[in-house]
């Protein structure tokens, strides 16, 4: 299937690593142009090299999501640089499950905000695209409550309700939004890679979790991310799509 994502411009927060880079590589791979950030310089910039290689314009910056002046200026000028924003990805986690008040800022900050900011800031971009397309990468743990039942929880579950309220007002304007809800991921370097090798027990349990007797990979991520991006998925707007191999057993109705 053609996506048609041929010649649009995306950006993806967080996309230097796991499944912000597997969605960076996945559009560049489709034709799209592609702007990234991230905390790491040193990580932007090998990325960045990457994706060129693919023959798309590619371009970054270090950014933290919780500096609003600074992600607003990021997208003004990516924007000028490659004409426009058709799609924008907030993929960004702060990834904090701790229950003490600086955990609830930093999920609220990054997670929730960092979305918000990002669609503000986009939002002229969107209005002047023929393809607009908002995703943002929530998680298993916005819809059911599991180990992460605290603010990276919560703000996960305030991030699908933002979504599909996006897409609800955005429809008359043509602009869809979307959202993504991974089950437990695993790549090198990730939260689960880190839990395999501290904590193998827990891991052990949480991979007994899934029927499929496997963790996903960035990469089936990224696919879901893409496809509802694109003009292939012309008319999805305010959908949640798990994915997860059947660990989670609510029925979405």
């Amino acid at each position: 299937m053609d996506l048609g994502l041929r010649g649009l411009r995306a950006v993806v927060t967080g996309a230097t690593k796991g499944i912000g880079r597997a969605i960076a590589d996945t559009f560049a791979a489709e034709g799209s142009d592609i702007a990234i950030c991230a905390r790491n310089s040193a990580e932007v910039e090998a990325t960045v090299v990457k994706l060129k290689s693919k023959g798309v314009r590619a371009t970054g910056r270090r950014l933290d999501v919780a500096d609003a002046p600074a992600l607003k200026a990021w997208i003004d000028d990516v924007a000028r640089e490659f004409g426009g924003i058709d799609i924008v990805v907030a993929n960004v986690s702060a990834l904090a499950i701790g229950n003490d008040e600086e955990h609830w800022k930093k999920e609220f900050e990054v997670d929730l905000m960092g979305s918000v900011r990002l669609v503000n800031a986009a939002m002229p971009y969107l209005e002047a695209s023929n393809a607009p397309a908002i995703v943002t990468i929530s998680s298993v743990s916005g819809r059911e409550i599991d180990f992460a039942a605290g603010p990276y929880g919560v703000f996960k579950a305030a991030l699908i309700h933002y979504t599909q309220g996006l897409a609800n007002q955005l429809a008359g304007k043509g602009i869809r939004a979307n959202t993504v809800s991974p089950g437990n991921t695993y790549f090198e370097g990730g939260v689960w890679h880190r839990i395999k090798e501290g904590n193998p027990q827990f891991y052990a349990q949480a991979l007994a979790l899934n029927p499929t007797g496997r963790m996903g990979t960035p990469q089936e991520m990224a696919n879901a991310a893409v496809f509802l991006a694109s003009p292939a998925a012309s008319f999805i707007t305010g959908t949640n799509l798990v994915v997860d191999g059947a660990l989670t057993r609510g029925v979405q109705f």
